[in-house]
Order: structure tokens, then sequence, then C-alpha cells
């Protein structure tokens, strides 16, 4: 094998193993999760949080696209476009009777597919005021726009809840 060759093939394998490395750098127990894309995704689903422990369902909403494109499902429901999530939202957690209570969001995975998408998941966990405490899993589906990062996807379910004993 000639020389040239064997440098190629070298230098090829360096760059898969760097390739396949630096995916490992996001998933869990990767070590580095400080990639440009994972802050600042994480820093949209930290200001979320914020925006809701507040009160403030508009902020929240702020981290999704605002587009017919969106799309949100929940409940066995799928909701498309951004009117008709912040509606689904409003309907759910702001309308005469209804309370917001406290969100914490868990076990975040942010998973860059790319230069201007992610996939992400986790668990989410409200506290209510009459003291339930309904959670569940979600699924994001994040691109990147002009105007930052943003949630074009949206797969959120919830935990069955518990059962009389």
């Amino acid at each position: 094998m000639s020389r040239r060759l064997t440098r190629r093939r070298a230098v090829a394998t360096g760059a898969t193993l760097t390739a396949l490395l630096g995916l490992n750098r996001t998933s869990p127990g990767g070590g580095d999760d400080s990639s440009p894309p994972v802050t600042a995704i994480r820093a949209v689903l930290d200001r979320q949080v914020a925006d809701w422990n507040r009160g403030d369902l508009d902020g929240f909403v702020t981290g999704y696209w605002n587009s017919p494109e969106l799309v949100f499902q929940s409940g066995g429901h799928r909701t498309d476009g951004y009117d008709g999530m912040v509606a689904r939202y409003r309907k759910r957690y702001q309308a005469d009777g209804k309370a917001m209570g406290k969100l914490v969001f868990s076990g975040v995975e942010v998973l860059p597919l790319g230069a201007d998408s992610a996939f992400v998941r986790g668990a989410w966990r409200l506290t209510m005021p009459d003291g339930l405490t309904p959670g569940g899993l979600f699924t994001l589906i994040f691109r990147r726009f002009p105007e930052g990062w943003k949630i074009v996807h949206d797969h959120t379910s919830a935990e069955d809840p518990p059962r009389p004993k």
C-alpha cells in the first residue's frame, strides 16, 4: 500500500472518529453541553419556565415558531398553527377557574441535528395550587431562525392520573 493511500485512510478515520465523538458531546453523560446551539436552546427553555412561573403565557409562547406550520400534539390531539396552540394553552391554563401552577423541566437532552435544527426531550412537572402535580414527557424539534431558536414541533404527553386505592 502506498504511503499516500495510508495517510488518506488515517485522515479519513480521524475525521470519522472526531465526528462521532462530537455527536457524543451533547448526549446524556457525554460531557460538554456548552456548544452554542445547546446553550441557546437551553436558554429558550429556561426563559419559558421563568415566564410560565410568573403567569406570563404571552412570554412563554415566544419560544414557539409563530407560524401556521407549527405542530403541537398532546392528549391525543394535534393542533396546527401558532394561534391554535396559544388558544389551547389559554383554554387549559388561563380560562375562568384555571391556574398555571409552577413549572419545572428535568432530564432535558438537547441533541443538535445540524447547524440549524435540534431534537430536545425531557420531562415536565407542574405544581398546582391545589397540591396536584401533573407531569409527563416532551419531545421538541427546534429550528434556528434569524430571530433565534424556536420550537417548530412539540409532542407532549401526560402521565396517567393516579388511581384511587
